[in-house]
C-alpha cells in the first residue's frame, strides 16, 4: 500500500461524503432560512416551528435520494472490497 493509493482513498471517502451528505445539509439549510425569515417578519418564536419543516424536508429528500445515495455507498464499498487485494502487496 502506498502513500498515493491511502491519499486517494482518502480523498474519495471524503467526496463521496460530501455528495451524499450535501443534499441533506443543503435542504435543511434552505427550510432553516426560510423559517428564520418568516419567524422575523412576524416575531414567532417557536422552536418547533423551524423543527418540524427541517425533519419533514429531511424525510422527503431521504425518500427522493435515498435509494441512489445507498447505491454509491454499495459501489464504493465494493469498490474498495475488490481493491483489498492489492493494498497487501
Amino acid at each position: 500500500m502506498t502513500e498515493s493509493y491511502v491519499l486517494s482513498l482518502a480523498q474519495n471517502t471524503i467526496m463521496l461524503t460530501l455528495i451524499l451528505a450535501g443534499p441533506i445539509l443543503l435542504t435543511s439549510l434552505l427550510i432553516g432560512s426560510l423559517i428564520s425569515m418568516v419567524q422575523a417578519a412576524t416575531q414567532i418564536n417557536e422552536a418547533t416551528m423551524s423543527f418540524v419543516p427541517k425533519i419533514i424536508g429531511i424525510v422527503a429528500i431521504l425518500l427522493i435520494l435515498g435509494s441512489w445515495m445507498l447505491q454509491q455507498l454499495v459501489i464504493f464499498t465494493t469498490n474498495l472490497f475488490s481493491s483489498l487485494p492489492n493494498m497487501v502487496r
